[in-house]
């Protein structure tokens, strides 16, 4: 393999020769020549296998034979120590990290200059901007990290990291310069190095190599290579190789991952001929299933291995500079210098040149390689800009071409240049980056233009209009910051691109045109998103460009007189030269002929725009002063300028009033675009100001008339309307109040700094207030509602609070902000951003306000703000006589009640006109003599009108309108107008001003002449009142009706919503007075009555009623069984998949799967199930297409009433009532003690055994025990009773819910006689009340009466259906279960495999034993079972046994550890404590010895066997119905324990049962600790739990959100060796990191791919599990393998929303309630029914492959 050093074998030995090697260069003096020999002896060998290229060996190979050589080379020694001396040199001041896609990223709103300043998760958390208002956010990689760039912060721009630290100082840095001998050996190196890079990427022959590189013989070694595209999706590409290469699935599927990560692949290796036919097969297939066919080349093996070696030499390369400045500098050098005498590009700019046809491998490693050399070092940053603006044009045109994505095209690198103030400014004043921006956009365009040279996009791509945003984008990225300092230079520069700027708009002024439809309706409707996306996109930068332009007075006069121009040449080049002459009121108006309604008209004018946004800009820097120098007034033309802003309001009118319906959604579309937050800065809002300009600088007259000419309402206002058509009348209204509602604009919006002299907070302020005058917001709705600037900020961070209030959020919704009251004042009905909706709500919620305040119902507007000197003669619009006529023929129509002719809605809007009228009129008499002011709107309105029509004056209209029935709702509008006018009056007539500014308010008490009617309307209120009073209370009886009717058809609904003790005591059988405790004791001979009620139930099917009872048909109630393991603390326990070997008798202490059943509490007739669930069958058969949510294979259905997932019924069995005959109980206990009944169940199972009635039942007892087959009978003397006789239809019912529980607890087939069906039932009766003690603990509530009905109602028929479920088994078999769980209790019984007492769940067994114990009354003639006495003693005795091997198991299992010392008495329990420690230590031969007190161990146990008493105490309630103690409804520690011993017939000394017994239990004591087992465990060879056992928690989450981004930026993939970002998903039960939605991590189960998340949760929740995304800050929630669903995270922002995607990117914080209730999801088990629910509702997530997560 060439003469490189020793062969493949230790990289050490190696070492020796190298510095040989080195010098071996060197004699031979030209680097190149040697270099590139040793690449072509060594290049094509290292990389020979490329169908299957071992990557690790081809790395070592290719560092031993040319990296180790070129270090040495380069370094003259060791390269690892230079390296190492290098890295300590100090670090650089920049920090340079490039962003992969999915790295998470921050930015500082406070101090970054612009948004795309951001700070990798290092930097940013040991940076200041940690503390600061930050955003995160996603990167779609490609980025940088700004730490160290001093330009892109205003405050911090340094981390910890890369501050200069105190240790570097100068001295030390001055000595890490690299030496002369190095910086020669690099620049002699460098360049040939380069070279070949260079030279390798842009090779394009694919069968040759450079002559230099060709040494040896060319094989016929070919590879066919496929290259990425973002055309053909994955599928497309897997299918067209599997038939073109006929591979398997599995190949198929890793060749595309790696073109697609990499961007090209070798998929065949061969000759050249057989690659050749594959890939004209892979072209041919693809076509098939893709308009155009793959990429594919046919490469020679050498070919291939060079350009893939070029690659690697460009990561090694950007290692090296990563060490030094110096080589940086040398670098970039190199790369920028020209060939002398040579036409062709800087080998840079070659890169750049190339980069489109790059795969994207080599673009991603070229622009690392950019990253690490010329954009850390500044003065060639600069450089390497003017490079990239020289060939701006050709490099976005190739994007444009290209269908690579835009992160790894070389063009996505302007935004670090273009963002940079000081290079921003340089590239403009030196390399004309604006034209040149402004001229590629037209050049891209040309496609679109139509023969008048304006755009019109119709049949426009899509894909290719998204890279033109791209030069758009960088246009905004150039204008980000705004220069400080003017120079002359820089003044021209900037002309010139905005001329060209200008260019572009005038190609938009006017575009797309539309005429109405008349007639027919619009076939199809035009394309109409491409132009409102580009004014979008252009929004800020035409805002930018107005800024730009108002830093500097001549400037912005200079560019405003450009503007002008091209306005104006527009306008006339399209005129119609025809004029039309108006007259009305004695004005004439001679204006251009034009109609909206019947000639073109367009929507955008971009140009006008500009032109208003300049306009206002002159009044706001005072440079309007100097316009005349500019534009002479003659050539002004104000009326051209508001002609096309005004026809652009008239179509919105006309579009109103329904006129243009003929014409689409498309125009729809437009007009709300046109006034939607998005657009409306640039479009609707400039042409209200384009407007004012008019008004401010025609004559009032001739302006209104210009208007109600546009609007086609001339006629309206000469004569009255002659037409009876209402659809005529109906557009004519709406035509009026839109046009009234302009001209309330005009005259009353001047929110607008320059317009009027107000701030940019007070306008966001005004915005807020109107948008929490329609009703409170959430922090995130209000901020959607407002505009952004260039840095996507609104502004309402520094506002919200001196407006609103913020309010928090509860467990679910989020925080809202509520307006203050003071701020209620500002609110103006007719806010012209408000919609139509939004109008309407706001007026109704402020009258709604004031009517519960008592005050009157008038909004009149809010004073208006002045305006500034260059708009005061707008106000003159509201006192001309047009406007006068206006007015007063609105109101004289409403006074003759020509109702067809106004509209309440006209009204209105001419009170409100009037009201602004009065109010200017009013601030100026109070800041100016009278005889100075010239606004004379009072004397106007209240002046006689000429002719005999308008012979009234509007003050006298006014008065009458107040008796219009129909504007009853305007009345105290009307007053508070006729109060403003005889305020004026007042002022005008000099009268005490103190009088006026009493009755000027409108809170003010009304005038003496107003009293009387409001007597009148006081009395007419009360009337209502009253009426409306009698009518609520008729609706309430009815509604109490109903209620009660409902009640009694859903009673089951309503039954005990709490426990049920209350009701159910009443109706107790026994009628004599008992005392309170022998009342409440469910075992033993004292026990208590039992509740006995008839159960009445209604189906929720059929609604029909029915007593619940043994011989009746079945009810049954819908319910749910799952797999659990919300109890286990072990979750990394495999759990066994198959449940064919498992045997559920005995559940391991751990609990580490059980089955839960669950129920929604919903009643059905058995009958009616079975006929619902066959329905829904039959439907899911008839419609196959459809996904279902649920699976009806599985049993599967939706709860007919609530739509929870169910998948079983449990049938509903009555109780059987039992009594208790004190006298006999009492003789019995003279008689049966422990040891008596010992023998003889002892004898019953051994009699059975010798009778030979079961073979396999156990045979050898104990000889001890004496012989008892005399005695096989005696069991049966203590009272037997027939058994119960279950209809057939419970009985099925009972076989089919013990299936199920069978089926889905085992994970097997179902098999009605498997005999571990029983074992299932008492497994899912124990572990679902062990679920519900473990909730109850968790939530803090009693353990009796807290209980939602549905755990009610589902636990007493789960309790009741186990006790009955024996009697559908063969009793020999339940006998059988009986034996092997007796025998861990009675170590007698020798069954082999018994488990010892560490090993089992002593609950489990307690619950197994008593349901199974009947068994042993059974008899081949006769069926019979234990009387109520016989069941009371072994109940007791059972559970007493139980009970003292659970004492003997916390006891054993508890802690070494000695307590903390405590001052204790010593009690009566610590003495029996301590004696039974010395037993138990006896019996274990020493092994088990606790030095600890009496008292702490009496601690133990008493804490140990709480839960265990609980369980047992909730079972035996809900078996027995006994009533429990009052003490058990309440929560109290010290009260529960007395109360559960009561309730059970413990002693509270629990040890004294022992003593009571201690004859008996002796010996079996002894046995359990003699177990090898235990003695095993005592000697810590094993391990077992502790109790009481944890309580399960979901996992601790950091309070930070960040915290958790930095989680998952350090987590790396197990299974993948690149560096490629991830999904890293948490598991919320575990807290295992995951790699989700990623091929590396998919699991074969059966068969089927199974995605990280899915394969993890099979073990750690048994197929339901919860996880955080946290990339995007989402919970999902998934169930098995094809079923999930998203949650909102717990994480909030600090205005109480969630971020799911973090859109918003505002730091995030954990709400603990919120996590709560994630926590009782789980442990309630409704994360099943959350996703069936969620699915229902949300059903686009069918789509998504669960599987796969």
């Amino acid at each position: 393999m060439g003469d490189g050093g020793a062969g493949a074998g230790a990289k050490g030995g190696d070492s020796v020769q190298l510095p040989e090697r080195a010098m071996w260069w060197d004699e031979r003096v030209d680097f190149q020549t040697a270099f590139l020999q040793q690449l072509s002896k060594n290049v094509p060998n290292i990389y020979s296998a490329e169908m299957d290229p071992m990557v690790e060996m081809q790395e070592e190979m290719v560092q031993m034979k040319i990296f180790d050589h070129l270090e040495w080379y380069l370094f003259r020694e060791d390269p690892e120590v230079c390296l190492e001396k290098l890295q300590q040199s100090g670090i650089s001041q920049l920090c340079g990290k490039v962003f992969k896609g999915g790295e998470t990223t921050y930015s500082c709103r406070d101090c970054a200059i612009d948004p795309t300043c951001v700070l990798c998760m290092d930097c940013f958390q040991n940076s200041i901007h940690k503390n600061h208002r930050y955003k995160m956010h996603t990167s779609t990689g490609g980025g940088f990290c700004d730490c160290g760039d001093i330009e892109a912060w205003k405050a911090g721009p340094l981390c910890t990291n890369h501050e200069p630290g105190a240790a570097s100082t100068t001295k030390e840095k001055s000595e890490c310069q690299l030496n002369e001998e190095l910086i020669a050996q690099a620049k002699k190196m460098f360049p040939s190095l380069i070279k070949y890079l260079v030279d390798m990427t842009v090779w394009e022959e694919h069968k040759e190599l450079p002559p230099v590189l060709m040494t040896r013989e060319k094989t016929d070694h070919y590879y066919c290579v496929l290259f990425n595209d973002e055309h053909h999706s994955y599928d497309h590409v897997i299918y067209s190789l599997q038939r073109a290469l006929g591979c398997e699935l599995g190949e198929a599927q890793l060749h595309t991952t790696a073109i697609d990560k990499e961007g090209r692949r070798a998929v065949k290796e061969g000759s050249y001929v057989s690659c050749q036919e594959a890939k004209e097969d892979i072209k041919r297939h693809s076509e098939n299933v893709s308009q155009r066919p793959l990429h594919v080349e046919v490469l020679h093996a050498d070919v291939m291995a060079h350009q893939k070696f070029a690659l690697r030499l460009g990561s090694w390369l950007n290692k090296l500079m990563s060490y030094s400045s110096d080589f940086r500098q040398i670098f970039c050098q190199i790369c920028l210098e020209e060939e002398a005498g040579s036409e062709k590009p800087c080998f840079i700019s070659m890169l750049m040149l190339w980069d489109a046809k790059l795969h994207k491998g080599a673009r991603k490693i070229l622009h690392e390689l950019i990253f690490s050399s010329f954009f850390m070092e500044m003065e060639y940053k600069k450089l390497f800009a003017v490079e990239f603006v020289k060939y701006y044009k050709p490099l976005q045109k190739e994007y444009i071409s290209d269908d690579h994505d835009r992160s790894i095209s070389v063009t996505a690198l302007s935004v670090q240049m273009f963002t940079v103030p000081t290079l921003a400014r340089h590239l403009i004043e030196e390399q004309h980056v604006i034209t040149i921006i402004t001229e590629t956009l037209l050049e891209v365009l040309p496609e679109y233009l139509d023969k008048n040279d304006k755009f019109n996009f119709q049949g426009y791509s899509q894909e290719k209009l998204g890279r033109v945003y791209a030069v758009i984008c960088d246009l905004k990225y150039i204008l980000i910051s705004k220069p400080i300092l003017w120079t002359d230079r820089l003044r021209v520069r900037f002309l010139e691109g905005f001329q060209s700027f200008l260019r572009i708009l005038t190609c938009m002024q006017g575009m797309e045109e539309i005429q109405r439809q008349i007639g027919q309706h619009i076939e199809v409707d035009p394309d109409w998103e491409a132009a409102i996306a580009i004014q979008m996109q252009l929004k800020n930068i035409l805002l930018m460009f107005q800024e730009w332009c108002a830093c500097d007075k001549n400037l912005l006069l200079e560019a405003y007189k450009e503007c002008h121009t091209a306005v104006i040449r527009c306008s006339t080049s399209s005129h119609s030269r025809e004029k039309t002459v108006l007259q009305l009121c004695g004005h004439t108006l001679e204006s251009i002929r034009y109609r909206v309604s019947v000639d073109p008209v367009s929507i955008h004018l971009p140009l006008s725009r500009t032109l208003a946004g300049l306009y206002v800009r002159l009044g706001k820097t005072g440079a309007i002063s100097r316009l005349q120098e500019f534009v002479h007034s003659e050539q002004f033309q104000v009326e051209l300028l508001v002609e096309y802003p005004l026809r652009c309001l008239v179509l919105v009118a006309q579009v109103a009033a329904e006129m243009w319906r003929r014409n689409g959604l498309s125009l729809i579309s437009q007009v709300f675009y046109y006034q939607d937050v998005k657009c409306r800065e640039e479009m609707y809002d400039k042409d209200i100001i384009m407007l004012q300009i008019g008004a401010s600088l025609m004559d009032p007259d001739l302006f209104l008339l210009l208007i109600l000419q546009r609007y086609e309402l001339v006629n309206a206002f000469k004569k009255m309307m002659p037409t009876k058509d209402q659809d005529l009348i109906k557009q004519c209204n709406i035509l009026i109040e839109e046009m009234l509602q302009v001209l309330i604009y005009v005259v009353g919006e001047r929110y607008v700094p320059g317009v009027s002299n107000v701030t940019k907070e007070e306008i966001t302020m005004r915005e807020i207030i109107h948008l929490l005058c329609i009703e409170p917001m959430a922090h995130s709705a209000i901020a959607k509602s407002l505009p952004e600037n260039e840095n996507n900020e609104t502004g309402l961070e520094k506002v919200i609070n001196k407006v609103a209030v913020f309010k928090k959020p509860g467990v679910s919704g989020h925080g809202v902000y509520e307006l203050k009251d003071e701020c209620m004042k500002e609110f103006n009905m007719f806010f012209y951003h408000y919609t139509k909706t939004q109008h309407s709500k706001a007026e109704h919620m402020q009258k709604k306000r004031r009517k519960q305040e008592n005050r009157d119902e008038a909004l009149p507007p809010p004073p208006p703000p002045e305006f500034s000197p260059a708009f005061s003669n707008v106000v003159k619009v509201l006192n001309c006589d047009i406007m006068m006529h206006i007015l007063r023929t609105i109101l004289q129509r409403a006074v003759q009640l020509e109702t067809h002719l106004w509209t309440e809605a006209m009204v209105q809007m001419v009170f409100h006109l009037l009201s602004l009228g009065l109010l200017e009129e009013k601030q100026l008499l109070e800041k100016a003599p009278e005889e100075e002011v010239t606004f004379d709107f009072y004397h106007k309105a209240s002046r006689m009108g000429s002719s005999a029509l308008n012979a009234l004056n509007i003050v006298m209209l006014l008065e009458k309108l107040k008796s219009v029935p129909q504007l009853e709702a305007q009345k105290d509008m009307i007053n508070w107008i006729l109060q403003m006018f005889d305020t004026v009056k007042r002022l005008r007539e000099k009268s005490s001003l103190a009088t006026a500014a009493t009755t000027s308010g409108s809170e003010t008490t009304k005038g003496d002449e107003t009293q009387s009617t409001q007597d009148k309307e006081k009395a007419e209120r009360k009337r209502k009142a009253e009426a409306a009073r009698l009518h609520r209370q008729k609706i309430m009886a009815q509604m109490s009706a109903l209620q009660r009717n409902f009640i009694e058809t859903h009673k089951l609904l309503y039954e005990n919503t709490q426990e049920t003790q209350g009701r159910e005591e009443v109706m107790e059988e026994e009628s004599t007075p008992l005392a309170i405790d022998s009342s409440r004791i469910a075992l033993g001979p004292k026990r208590g009555p039992s509740i006995t009620e008839k159960e009445v139930l209604t189906c929720i099917l059929c609604q029909e009623e029915q007593e619940v009872r043994l011989e009746g048909a079945a009810m049954v109630l819908s319910a749910c069984v799952q797999k659990s393991t919300a109890l286990t603390q072990h979750r990394g326990k495999t759990l066994e998949l198959s449940g064919d070997t498992l045997d559920p008798l005995f559940m391991d202490p751990d609990m580490s799967c059980g089955a839960h059943t669950g129920s929604c509490g919903h009643v059905m007739h058995a009958a009616c199930w079975q006929k619902y669930f066959e329905a829904i069958q039959l439907n899911s058969r008839q419609r196959l297409h459809v996904e279902q949510i649920f699976d009806l294979e599985n049993g599967e259905y939706l709860c007919p009433l609530c739509k929870s997932l169910c998948n079983t019924v449990i049938p509903i069995v009555p109780l059987q009532a039992q009594k208790i005959n004190s006298e006999d109980a009492e003789a019995v206990a003279q008689i049966l003690c422990l040891a008596r009944w010992l023998e003889i169940v002892m004898a019953r199972i051994s009699g059975y055994n010798t009778k030979g009635e079961k073979q396999n039942v156990p045979s050898s007892v104990s000889k001890g025990m004496g012989d008892f087959t005399s005695e096989f009978h005696s069991i049966l003397s203590f009272g037997v009773q027939p058994s119960a006789k279950y209809s057939n239809s419970i009985k099925e019912m009972l076989v089919l819910f013990a299936t199920t529980v069978y089926r889905v607890g085992l994970k097997v087939a179902p098999n009605e006689a498997d005999p571990r069906i029983p074992m299932m039932t008492w497994s899912t009766c124990a572990f679902t009340i062990q679920c519900i003690e473990n909730l109850l603990e968790n939530e803090g509530k009693p353990l009796f009466g807290s209980l939602q009905n549905r755990q009610h109602s589902g636990l007493k028929a789960l309790v009741q259906f186990a006790v009955a479920q024996r009697t559908t088994s063969p009793q020999s078999l339940i006998q059988k279960h009986l034996v092997r769980l007796l025998a861990v209790l009675l170590p007698n019984l020798k069954v082999e495999d018994t488990p010892s007492i560490l090993d089992v769940d002593m609950f489990h067994i307690l619950v197994g034993a008593v349901l199974s114990f009947p068994s042993l009354y059974w008899d081949d003639t006769v069926d019979l079972q234990p009387s109520s006495i016989s069941s009371a003693y072994n109940h007791l005795y059972l559970f007493h046994l139980v009970t003292m091997a659970h004492i003997t198991q916390i006891l054993l299992t508890s802690t070494t550890e000695s307590p903390i010392a405590q001052a204790q008495d010593y009690s009566e329990e610590a003495h029996a404590a301590e004696s039974f420690c010395r037993e138990v230590c006896q019996y274990t031969s020493g092994c088990f010895s606790r030095d600890v007190p009496g008292w702490h161990v009496w601690d133990c146990v008493k804490k140990g066997i709480t839960p265990y008493l609980r369980c047992a105490a909730l079972f035996f309630h809900y078996m027995l119905r006994v009533s429990p103690p009052e003490s058990l409804l309440l929560v109290s520690e010290e009260e529960e324990f007395k109360a559960l011993c009561s309730y059970l017939s413990l002693p509270t000394n629990l040890f004294l049962l022992f003593e009571e017994y201690w004859g008996t239990v002796s010996p079996l004591l002894q046995r359990w600790c003699a177990d090898p087992a235990v003695l095993s465990f005592l000697k810590g060879k094993n391990i077992s739990i502790r109790y009481p056992r944890k309580r399960n928690n979901l996992i601790q989450l950091p309070e930070d959100y960040s915290c958790l981004l930095n989680q998952a930026s350090q987590f790396r993939c197990p299974r993948s060796f690149d560096d490629e970002q991830k999904h890293p998903v948490l598991c919320l039960f575990c807290g295992a990191m995951l790699c989700s939605q990623n091929t590396c991590c998919q699991e074969l189960v059966d068969g089927e791919e199974l995605g990280a998340c899915t394969y993890h949760a099979l073990h750690c929740g048994a197929g339901v599990c919860m996880f955080l995304k946290i990339r995007e800050c989402k919970v999902v929630l998934i169930e098995g393998k094809t079923r999930g669903c998203l949650y909102p995270a717990p994480y909030l922002d600090e205005y109480g929303e969630t971020d799911p995607g973090l859109k918003r990117g505002n730091p995030l914080h954990l709400c603990h309630e919120r996590y709560r209730k994630l926590h009782l999801l789980w442990q309630q088990h409704c994360i099943v029914e959350e996703i069936a629910r969620s699915q229902e509702t949300n059903q686009i997530f069918f789509g998504f492959n669960w599987q796969l997560l």
